[in-house]
């Protein structure tokens, strides 16, 4: 696991936008994991400023959403179809027949939860998977005690997280109590995964998923499962990190190589030690 710290919010979006950029770069059809929620903005938006300097074009992308509401109408301004749409579709030029969302409206939710599956593989597996953290270390919505080994189904969400959604619906009586979510073990199988937090109500579940135990308790934690994993985040989200020092270190000693060519020039602000 890479861990990066930044000075702000605005830095980790650029940080990793530039890598998803690298990626579609190099392989103008891959295949990029959408997260939504505030967490990944700061991408869409750094990504939408190079589309519109026509510095990299997602026409050719595919997309898979990470997650979505269980019974949400379709054209509900909170349904992740719609935010999706809205926040990357629109704005990146991606082609919406190559993007695709969790149907939490589905007759049968297991067919459909595998469906979504099957079209993963079919698509050849994601290349790059954008993800935020809950504020109890959650992951997509997979909820604390959800198997590693987990596939894209339906599951609970915990009264926390629906308190932390409550803020896009009019109350908490309208945030749905259940979604579909791709599972750890699915979100395991990208390529490579990118990792964003920012401000200091996430310092908990970055510092657990980090340099805590490998725990079900803290989904977050499987990412240091995964060979190829950056977790981005801002001195704020870091604050808890024991060896933040280390990191800053490692960042301003990165070696060269196809795996470190994505990272932009830090800005001047950037505390390496």
């Amino acid at each position: 696991m890479e861990v990066i710290i930044l000075p702000d919010a605005v830095d980790v979006g650029r940080f990793a936008a530039a890598k998803v950029a690298a990626i579609v770069a190099r392989k103008p059809s891959a295949v990029i994991g959408l997260a939504t929620g505030s967490s990944p903005r700061g991408i869409y938006a750094d990504l939408r400023r190079r589309v519109d300097a026509r510095e990299i074009s997602f026409s050719r992308a595919r997309g898979f959403a990470l997650d979505e509401y269980v019974g949400i109408p379709l054209d509900h301004p909170e349904s992740y179809a719609s935010v999706i749409a809205r926040e990357v579709v629109e704005p990146l030029g991606f082609d919406p027949a190559n993007v695709r969302v969790p149907d939490g409206r589905a007759a049968d939710l297991d067919v459909a939860a595998a469906e979504f599956e099957a079209a993963i593989a079919a698509a050849g597996g994601v290349d790059l998977q954008i993800l935020g953290i809950g504020a109890n270390g959650h992951l997509g919505f997979n909820e604390p005690t959800s198997s590693f080994a987990s596939r894209t189904r339906i599951k609970t969400l915990a009264q926390l997280t629906r308190q932390d959604n409550a803020r896009f619906f009019d109350s908490l009586d309208d945030v749905p109590t259940h979604c579909m979510t791709q599972g750890l073990g699915t979100i395991l199988d990208a390529r490579e995964v990118v990792l964003v937090a920012q401000g200091p109500a996430k310092a908990d579940a970055i510092a657990a998923a980090v340099e805590g135990p490998l725990s079900a308790f803290v989904p977050a934690s499987a990412l240091q499962l995964h060979a190829h994993a950056t977790v981005v985040v801002d001195e704020e989200s870091a604050a808890n990190l024991t060896l933040a020092d280390y990191y800053r270190y490692t960042l301003a000693h990165k070696p060269s190589g196809p795996r470190h060519t994505f990272a932009p020039a830090l800005p001047a602000s950037a505390q390496l030690w």
